[in-house]
């Protein structure tokens, strides 16, 4: 692997906001690994904390089902650009229905309900990037 290749790979982990890439080639890993400056640090744990007081004041509901993203990635609505979305607002999904895909480094991870239900929300817009535990899609139960 080359500089060229280790700098793509780096620029790629900041526009995804990764911290940590390991690739495999010709039998050879390399890892790459990087912190945030201590400031953003600070602002994401004031932002996590944030979310945490509103759900304790306000109770739980339980008449949806919140699918959020397994991992960070570019969230797509539809199969290819110009096609139609998986789901719509109003849609009745059955459990094992793709819902969205979110790729992640070239690798297109389709989301699939876990159970059936009608989807009330799509919380992300297509083409945005989420981060790990990003609600993605609410569905009533």
């Amino acid at each position: 692997m080359n500089e060229t290749d280790i700098r793509k790979y780096a620029e790629l982990m900041q526009e995804l906001g990764l911290t940590g890439l390991e690739i495999t080639e010709d039998n050879r890993v390399v890892r790459l690994e990087r912190s945030f400056p201590q400031t953003v640090r600070e602002t994401v744990t004031v932002e996590a904390a944030a979310p945490q007081a509103v759900s304790q004041a306000v109770p739980a509901n339980t008449d949806y089902i919140s699918v959020t993203s397994p991992l960070v990635g570019v969230f797509y609505a539809a199969p290819a650009e110009n096609a139609e979305p998986y789901v719509n607002i109003g849609d009745k999904v059955k459990k094992g229905q793709t819902l969205c895909i979110v790729e992640a480094m070239k690798l297109m991870n389709e989301i699939i309900a876990e159970e059936d239900g009608e989807i009330l929300e799509i919380c992300v817009t297509n083409g945005q990037v989420v981060e790990f535990g990003t609600e993605l899609f609410r569905i009533k139960r």
